[in-house]
């Protein structure tokens, strides 16, 4: 869970007058989620934030599903996605349901002439290839391969990215993304036994502070639609805030794997929750130490969730011909394992270099029309012995 963070500058005590030099006034604003239960921020801005000159009419942006109850288990080749320019015309959902949409994304330039602001969901945008700078309302982040980058909901963003080759896998979720709460204290303090701690996490270290009128046009999503919103004034003016609620990274290269002399379940490989799933990431370790250990892991029934596997670099032990940028899914009722040969490849090996992040739903996923033309849809039959073919 984020930690209090503050930058910038902000008055002595909340809701009081805090005057800009020229004797007039900043304007606070409370950017908090969950009513006034949840994680929270004051903002101060130049301008007040509330000067919407026009806003246009909804444009649907619901993904096409193809198979609304899938039972295939699928393997989708996630870079023949053919990169666009735009960064919200490159998103294109593979798989949905009501708590979530897993979306790939190979933009090829920075949001220049818009802004973004989903209202509907938290963003996890995952760093498979490409660098830049995320730029939000509440302070800029630097980011590069191997990155997490969530997004809270409501955050107006933009992206720059150093280069066009960029491929990002992104995960909008309706409910709050927090780090696993097995992992924190009651004050919400990572524990000692954490993959990872609060050194880890990355806090936007610089604002943007532009004090413009004009036309500032705002892509909102909310409720499935997409709506152009023209703002009065520029929607980085903030001058400070403090709080809880602000975009944040973890690179995947900094999460420490947790190992045993046996094969360990995942979610040792835990590392963001919410209330309908959970993200993993497998990360190069040492492989389990018992002398007849297995590294390979056990055939097992995903009886109550989907699993979903993107696969970003190295040799994944389990897995006969999968390559970066492909995905697996493996859906909740038909038991799953390592492909034929792979338990035995296992036997006597010390350690893994596999990179792969892990989202397992809680409700069946729905299988959209761009992600049937990504399947080879041979691979539910990946685990049959060659004399049963």
């Amino acid at each position: 869970m984020p930690f209090y963070h503050k930058l910038g500058e902000v008055p002595h005590k909340r809701h009081t007058i805090f005057r800009n030099p020229k004797g007039g006034y900043y304007y606070e604003q409370l950017f908090g989620t969950i009513g006034f239960d949840g994680m929270s921020s004051n903002s101060y801005h130049v301008h007040r934030p509330t000067q919407v000159k026009s806003i246009g009419e909804g444009v649907d942006c619901q993904p096409k599903i193809a198979k609304k109850v899938n039972m295939h288990s699928l393997r989708l080749k996630g870079f023949e996605l053919a990169p666009k320019a735009d960064y919200l015309e490159s998103r294109t959902p593979i798989l949905v349901n009501s708590d979530c949409h897993i979306i790939l994304a190979a933009p090829q330039q920075k949001t220049s002439d818009y802004f973004y602001k989903n209202a509907d969901a938290d963003e996890m945008i995952f760093i498979h290839k490409g660098s830049g700078k995320l730029r939000t309302h509440m302070g800029n982040l630097d980011f590069k391969y191997g990155d997490y980058l969530i997004i809270p909901r409501g955050m107006i963003y933009k992206i720059d990215f150093d280069t066009q080759d960029n491929r990002l896998f992104i995960v909008e979720s309706f409910h709050p993304i927090y780090t696993p709460k097995r992992y924190r204290n009651w004050f919400g303090q990572l524990l000692e036994h954490a993959p990872f701690c609060e050194r880890d996490i990355r806090q936007p270290n610089s604002l943007e502070t532009h004090d413009e009128v004009g036309e500032f046009t705002i892509k909102l999503k909310k409720g499935g639609l997409m709506f152009d919103m023209v703002y009065a004034t520029h929607p980085f003016d903030v001058v400070g805030y403090d709080g809880f609620n602000y975009p944040y990274a973890l690179s995947i290269h900094d999460f420490e794997p947790i190992t045993g002399r046996v094969h360990q379940p995942p979610p040792v490989h835990q590392t963001f929750e919410t209330s309908a799933f959970v993200v993993c990431s497998f990360v190069p370790r040492l492989y389990d130490y018992h002398p007849e250990a297995i590294p390979a892991p056990y055939n097992h029934s995903n009886i109550d969730s989907d699993e979903v596997l993107y696969y970003v670099d190295g040799d994944f032990m389990s897995r006969n011909d999968i390559g970066p940028g492909h995905i697996s899914l493996h859906p909740a009722g038909i038991p799953h394992g390592p492909h034929p040969g792979a338990m035995e490849r296992s036997i006597g090996q010390t350690k893994t270099d596999e990179l792969a992040v892990m989202v397992d739903t809680f409700k069946p996923l729905q299988v959209t029309e761009a992600a049937l033309k990504m399947s080879d849809g041979t691979y539910f039959q990946s685990w049959l012995e060659p004399k049963s073919k």
